[in-house]
């Protein structure tokens, strides 16, 4: 994206908030107005203080008081400007960050799983954070700049043109310089920004799988890793940073220039009786004034690039493509038998390689069916495919008879039941937790799932029982029980359909005899999709298909496949084998 498109975007964020832009200008014209009558009171109070004895106490009184007021009123107005763009660049900000949140969750998995946790929030919080800075520093100091530089222009115009043109001459040679480093400034901010959020993501994923890296004692490599990528932070950032700061002393050596030339031409002025002291000071005054704008805007341009760079990071989510959006016929699945069926389907990863080829599948209403394989042969994928997590390159995916693509998404979804190998809890209570899927359920019928999911004694034991607090995933709690809390969310929302993902992975034997007659009594009613590595828990199964390298190789019932002494045959005699050793 272009930085005059990314420009654009963020003024459009802006656009909700232009009357405040435009109570800004007016109050930024107001308080440059004030400003500039300074130095002329300043002007006519040397020119009341001749010499010794001739010292005009009423003009200084007079002049002094229009002094105070000039100054007083740049303060006040200054402050409402400020106030003004404060509220444009927070608001903003807020809207941009709301904007990535909301996009966030439309995106498609496929998107997702692409990126980076830490990436995904150096976005949110940190580059967000550069905008507004940017923003409220550019408004701030562009329309007070813009201002001053015009209003001094015509003051000093109507002063003496020969030493203005001096001055208009000269001052030009600032954003000349500003823009030549700006150039440089732009690309070593972005990779600052990109080499930042590989930091951040790589302190992320370390830090929340700790115990991982203290089992393989990995700690030294990972701080190997740290540092690498911490030193090209800090010289990417050194670099950017000199760039950007290189800005500000330039053009201050530009702007000294002028005010040196204006002083020595107005001193040959002063000493031919053309100009007075005081007239000699207003003009110098200008010229500062003139001058500093353009040094500000530079420091804006610096900010910017900043700025623009990590909108750039923030737009590049925004922009990207959602979730296919549900038709306009779509209709809202209200109640299913649980049939489903999957019709020649082929889906890819890589559009470049088909992963899967011609998969059929028929699950009839109340069928239980297992799917077993080698790690990475299609079966995860398989169950993204019907809760439409990834969309099917061809074929079709069907409940009770009707295509999915006709109906609305979140529909469909609320009828699956997931239990995952890998847990999620956020942080707050046991019974919000519990009742993430169906937030109006009553106390009663959360206990009642917790009940079936054998955690109601658990949680009655805590501190303030289903009132408890959990830390962030369930940080003060065993894996087991939070697994369990898992089953018991999934049993108070009540699916039709059910998924287990090796539901039972981290639970002791005995409590997993439980959970699996609970979820065994679940089952009776519902389709259920099972995904197992342990052979031994899929025996009951109505249909077992085996899957490899994206394909179903066999199907039928664990008594059927063990007679074809085929790849099931082998596979499950080989972990029988293992275990009995």
């Amino acid at each position: 994206m272009s930085k005059k498109s990314t420009l654009m975007k963020m003024l459009k964020f802006c656009r909700p908030y232009r009357k405040y832009l435009i109570l800004a200008v007016l109050f930024a014209f107001i308080s440059v107005a004030c400003s500039l009558l300074v130095p002329i009171f300043i002007g006519h109070v040397i020119d009341g203080m001749l010499g010794e004895g001739q010292v005009d106490f009423n003009l200084i009184y007079e002049k002094g008081m229009y002094l105070l007021l000039s100054i007083a009123g740049a303060a006040l107005f200054q402050w409402l400007m400020t106030r003004c763009t404060n509220i444009v660049a927070f608001s903003t900000v807020r809207d941009i960050r709301k904007q990535l949140f909301f996009r966030t969750q439309k995106l498609p998995l496929s998107f997702l799983d692409n990126k980076l946790q830490g990436d995904f929030i150096n976005r949110m919080a940190n580059d967000i954070d550069l905008i507004g800075d940017g923003l409220l520093f550019g408004f701030t100091n562009l329309f007070t700049g813009v201002i001053t530089i015009f209003g001094t222009l015509g003051f000093m115009l109507s002063m003496n043109v020969t030493v203005t043109l001096i001055v208009v001459v000269m001052t030009p040679l600032s954003m000349v310089v500003a823009s030549i480093i700006a150039k440089r400034t732009y690309r070593l901010l972005q990779e600052q920004l990109k080499l930042r959020s590989e930091l951040g993501g790589h302190i992320e994923e370390y830090i929340s799988n700790q115990e991982l890296v203290k089992t393989f004692c990995y700690e030294d490599r990972a701080q190997q890793k740290f540092e690498r990528l911490n030193h090209d932070v800090q010289i990417s950032g050194v670099k950017a940073q000199f760039a950007s700061a290189l800005i500000n002393p330039s053009t201050r050596f530009v702007n000294a220039l002028v005010y040196a030339a204006v002083g020595i031409f107005g001193a040959f002025r002063v000493l031919n009786g053309q100009f007075s002291v005081g007239q000699l000071s207003v003009f110098l005054t200008y010229a500062t004034q003139y001058t500093r704008p353009f040094n500000e805007i530079s420091s804006v341009v610096a900010e910017l690039q900043s700025a623009l760079a990590a909108a750039n990071r923030v737009f590049e989510v925004i922009d990207e493509q959602p979730e296919p959006a549900d038709a306009e016929d779509a209709k809202v699945l209200e109640t299913t038998e649980g049939e489903l069926q999957l019709e020649h389907v082929q889906f890819s990863y890589n559009r470049s390689k088909t992963f899967m080829e011609d998969i059929n599948i028929h699950a009839y209403p109340g069928q239980h069916i297992a799917l077993v394989g080698p790690t990475g042969c299609g079966k995860t994928t398989i169950i993204n495919l019907l809760m439409g997590f990834y969309e099917i390159d061809s074929g079709v995916i069907k409940i009770d008879g009707k295509n999915v693509k006709d109906l609305k998404k979140d529909s469909v979804r609320q009828k699956f039941g997931m239990v995952l190998q890998d847990t999620w809890l956020f942080k707050g209570s046991v019974k919000e937790n519990i009742s993430y899927g169906r937030p109006d359920s009553t106390d009663e019928e959360i206990i009642e799932a917790a009940k079936a999911a054998h955690i109601h004694r658990f949680i009655q034991q805590l501190p303030q029982g289903y009132d408890t607090i959990l830390e962030e995933d369930g940080g003060n709690i065993s894996i087991g029980q939070k697994q369990l809390l898992c089953i018991a969310r999934v049993i108070l929302t009540k699916p039709s359909i059910l998924i287990l993902d090796e539901a039972t992975s981290s639970i002791d034997t005995r409590t997993e005899i439980l959970i699996q007659k609970t979820l065994s009594n679940i089952m009776e009613e519902r389709t259920s999709f099972i995904i197992a590595h342990r052979l031994s828990t899929i025996k009951n199964a109505d249909v077992i298909l085996v899957m490899k390298d994206g394909k179903i190789i066999e199907r039928g019932s664990h008594e059927a496949l063990l007679e074809k002494e085929g790849f099931y045959h082998n596979l499950y005699h080989s972990q029988f084998a293992k275990t009995a050793t």
